[in-house]
């Protein structure tokens, strides 16, 4: 089908375009940026007036639930969500039942996806079998079947010399791997940041150095191995000070920070809420701080939901008996843009955020309007309004965002050229 998208300010952030222009789109693919093409004529055509056009988003961590928890979510209602987000590309974790530890459950997983059709889905396969952390799984057949990346969520290797014999693995065959680092023995029992929070509401704490003892073993190890290597959910701002000095020194590293980690802090427990309940936890406002300087120098190259849905009854037991993890993918779009509302980045810092820095991190064919491209791109009203919770599609209602009025709408999302969400 041949389609028009016309008088939308087309930010691209990749090749810093910036500017009220016209896209035309045919077969799946963009066929010009401003004017049609010699002998195109649009079937279809979008009035795009104060509206923003820009790559469709990509979200790097997004719990699909698929296979083995269809209570929390399944592959069609979580795509369905991350559309109504902005989202057109996103990689889910290995946490599946059984784990993505085979070829089997990969391509159980992307064929679902494509039924579904409503977003791209890449896999991130598990680096153990079972997410033990003790024998390597089958990278190259998962790679093979369509997994991009590979991590083992924060079920650490308890064997120093068990993950250095992995990574070099992988990097003999220039795999990535994804270090979710947080210290096993550290953050055994902890729920929430240690510190004055935690003591006054008597919760077990996890400390800084949960996070920065771990990353300075994963970052030696990188030196180490020459893997390719993103770190995902960094939590603290010395954290990342320690990626800022690997990168200084040439370590091609990336990372990415949940995006609830950069307008919340530990001081939402104070009611002890379960919705705030996450792992890694919460932490300090000097924290968020460092986190979003991160973010806004291009240390951490990539915003992500890191979405987890659950079930009702997951959130109501005793803060310390519930299942950390927030539903958030369906607003990833309208919560990133608090972040331009409040002066900390500006429109196409944030975009690059969201599209061009995750998908180089992890070497995905996405997060950029080019011609020839694929025509996966968000249509947004930034001067609009979202309240969140209003036509919900997550299964996982575990959002402590219900209920807020947040800056944009996200009117379509276009996955190869097809409306796959329209407000």
């Amino acid at each position: 089908m041949k389609l028009s998208i016309l008088g939308a300010r087309v930010i691209d952030p990749s090749s810093g375009l910036d500017q009220i222009t016209d896209i035309h789109v045919e077969a799946c693919k963009i066929v010009a940026l401003g004017a049609a093409p010699a002998g195109f004529t649009a079937v279809e055509t979008i009035d795009a007036s104060g509206l923003v056009a820009a790559p469709g988003l990509v979200d790097l961590n997004v719990a699909l639930r698929e296979p083995g928890y269809s209570r929390k979510g399944s592959i069609a209602s979580e795509t369905r969500a991350a559309a109504a987000g902005g989202v057109t590309s996103l990689c889910c974790p290995p946490k599946t039942k059984p784990v993505l530890d085979t070829s089997a459950v990969a391509e159980l997983i992307l064929d679902r996806a494509r039924e579904a059709g409503n977003t791209k889905v890449f896999p991130i396969g598990a680096l153990s079998k079972g997410l033990d952390g003790e024998q390597l799984a089958e990278l190259v057949a998962l790679r093979d079947a369509g997994c991009v990346a590979f991590g083992n969520g924060l079920e650490s290797f308890r064997n120093t010399r068990t993950l250095c014999r992995a990574l070099e693995y992988a990097a003999t065959f220039d795999l990535t791997v994804i270090f979710n680092s947080q210290d096993h023995d550290l953050a055994d029992g902890g729920l929430a940041h240690e510190g004055a929070v935690a003591s006054f509401l008597g919760l077990p704490g996890i400390p800084e150095t949960a996070e920065t003892v771990a990353l300075a073993r994963d970052l030696l190890l990188v030196e180490q191995t020459g893997v390719r290597a993103h770190f995902s959910q960094l939590t603290s701002a010395r954290g990342v000070a320690l990626i800022a000095q690997a990168q200084a020194r040439g370590l091609k590293v990336t990372a990415d920070v949940a995006l609830y980690q950069l307008i919340l802090t530990d001081e939402a427990l104070i009611d002890f809420s379960s919705l705030y309940h996450v792992q890694p936890p919460l932490r300090t406002r000097a924290d968020r701080d460092g986190l979003r300087e991160a973010v806004k120098s291009g240390v951490i190259s990539a915003i992500s939901s890191h979405h987890q849905p659950h079930e009702r009854d997951a959130k109501l037991a005793p803060f310390g008996a519930t299942e950390p993890g927030i539903s958030s993918v369906e607003l990833l779009l309208p919560l990133a843009m608090t972040l331009v509302e409040d002066g900390l980045l500006d429109l196409p810092t944030l975009l690059a955020r969201l599209s061009a820095g995750p998908a180089d991190a992890l070497r995905l064919p996405a997060g950029k309007l080019a011609v020839g491209g694929a025509a996966d791109i968000v249509l947004f009203d930034p001067k609009a309004s979202t309240v969140a919770g209003e036509g919900w599609l997550s299964k996982g209602e575990n959002c402590p965002f219900l209920g807020h009025t947040l800056p944009g709408v996200v009117r379509y999302t276009l996955v190869d050229g097809r409306i796959s969400h329209q407000a």
